[in-house]
């Protein structure tokens, strides 16, 4: 059956035929899927040969990969920032050296060759948490969200969703003014912020528009209820950087006399809506306190290793009651596989027990706890009205060769990377067909470009 699509671009009709399927418990061997509208219309098992008409996706295809945590313009300082050594602090002075370059024309050119590269990692959606807002200087552009309308512009065209989690950003520290670094980032109020977010628009169900506080030192105490109000009113997803260093903790309790968790709960922060990034560095009560609110957690392990961050109490947070999502943060590598992984042996690490998560509660945490955490909740499954968005692994590279199917999540998890990647469908379009994008030739070549623009 050929694809037929409306003006929109949103696929109409199609069938995939899936060699082998995760399907959330086990690996089911011949399933076709049909597609309707952007979402699944039916699930069939024991197809034992792709029927006439329908795409086959060989390999263990699973729901599309859901990116928790981003921050697109970071990708312009992968390896260059591994240079030599330092701290988070001395990191962030190349970050902000960084993100005084970017323009609205260079953020869609770095954010569209970005998004590609999570499509061929098997990303169909991802979380943006987004604060660069404004021009060099703090002066507003004439349209006050032309970045973040860049980046809704780049995710569409890479084929991908993205949940645009604009960050309130108003402060340098507790009772700071911005830096000259900063400037940009802030509104001045979160009610000045609240009346800029008002302005965007999610224009379909592949963008959604949430909030974000950037961390309890970028926003005043008194201003978090305004960010946490503001989400709330609108349903939609508020997350916030969460403890992610000690300092940040020894600076909130100097401050305010008590954790940055505790502060958040005070102040109407926490909740099923909400996710913590990182939550890094946290008391036993803070533990409680997110898992009592079923506020969620995503974890992002190759940045948290690569900024020696520290490894975050997932395992407890999770039994707490803290649902579990990933991201790529920093694009030191974007690879969901590697995060899922990275999150079990860091605990095998810290705790010297194997097997705290299996090969499916990892996936799922790559897929369905994170689509929910970007505002998405029947994303992540592949049953009858699930968003029609697939990753197809490959299982039979150099990496995943050799166990039998029926250990295909285990092989995905534990041994395959993001070049295993066959394909990736959004909304039942074929973003990547045979590990190539179809829409955007050459990914390699753009990424270069976009980051050589930023470093002339």
């Amino acid at each position: 059956m050929q694809l037929t699509t409306q003006p929109t671009g949103t696929p109409v009709t199609v069938t995939y035929w899936m060699s082998h399927a995760w399907l959330g418990t086990h690996v089911e061997p011949g399933v076709l899927l049909e597609v309707s509208g952007g979402r699944v219309a039916g699930v069939r098992t024991g197809v034992d040969t792709p029927p006439p008409g329908a795409t086959a996706l060989h390999g263990l295809t699973v729901p599309g990969l859901a990116n928790t945590h981003s921050h697109a313009f970071h990708r312009a300082l992968r390896s260059t920032v591994q240079v030599g050594s330092g701290t988070f602090w001395t990191w962030r002075e190349t970050m902000y050296r960084t993100a005084s370059r970017l323009t609205p024309d260079t953020y869609y050119d770095l954010a569209r060759a970005t998004y590609a590269e999570m499509a061929l990692a098997g990303i169909t959606a991802v979380g943006e948490f987004h604060y660069l807002h404004h021009a060099p200087g703090g002066t507003p552009y004439d349209n006050p969200n032309a970045m973040g309308e860049a980046l809704i512009a780049a995710a569409a065209e890479a084929g991908i969703r993205i949940t645009l989690l604009d960050t309130a950003y108003l402060a340098a520290g507790f009772g700071e003014k911005p830096n000259r670094h900063q400037t940009r980032f802030s509104d001045g109020t979160a009610d000045a912020w609240a009346e800029r977010a008002s302005l965007l628009q999610g224009d379909d169900d592949l963008v959604v528009i949430g909030a974000a506080i950037h961390s309890v030192r970028a926003v005043p105490a008194e201003q978090l209820a305004t960010v946490a109000r503001w989400a709330r009113e609108r349903s939609v997803p508020l997350h916030v950087h969460l403890s992610e260093q000690t300092a940040e903790n020894d600076a909130c309790l100097a401050a305010h006399g008590r954790t940055p968790t505790r502060l958040l709960a005070d102040h109407g922060v926490l909740g099923p809506a909400t996710t913590g990034i990182h939550n890094t560095h946290l008391t036993p009560e803070d533990i409680e306190l997110l898992g009592a609110s079923r506020t969620g957690t995503c974890m992002c392990p190759t940045t948290e290793r690569d900024l020696a961050d520290g490894i975050g109490p997932a395992d407890a947070l999770q039994r707490a009651g803290s649902p579990l999502s990933l991201g790529s943060d920093s694009h030191a590598v974007i690879d969901l596989f590697e995060e899922a992984r990275a999150m079990e042996l860091n605990e095998r690490l810290r705790t010297h027990v194997r097997g705290h998560w299996t090969a499916s509660a990892l996936l799922r945490a790559a897929s369905a706890d994170g689509h929910a955490a970007l505002g998405r909740p029947d994303g992540g499954t592949l049953e009858p009205g699930a968003p029609a968005d697939l990753t197809t692994v490959a299982l039979d590279s150099v990496r995943t060769a050799g166990p039998v199917p029926r250990l295909g999540a285990e092989a995905a998890v534990f041994a395959a990377t993001a070049a295993d990647v066959r394909h990736t469908v959004v909304a039942g379009r074929h973003i990547v067909r045979d590990g190539r994008h179809t829409r955007i030739e050459d990914v390699p070549g753009a990424l270069a470009s976009a980051v050589a623009a930023l470093h002339r």
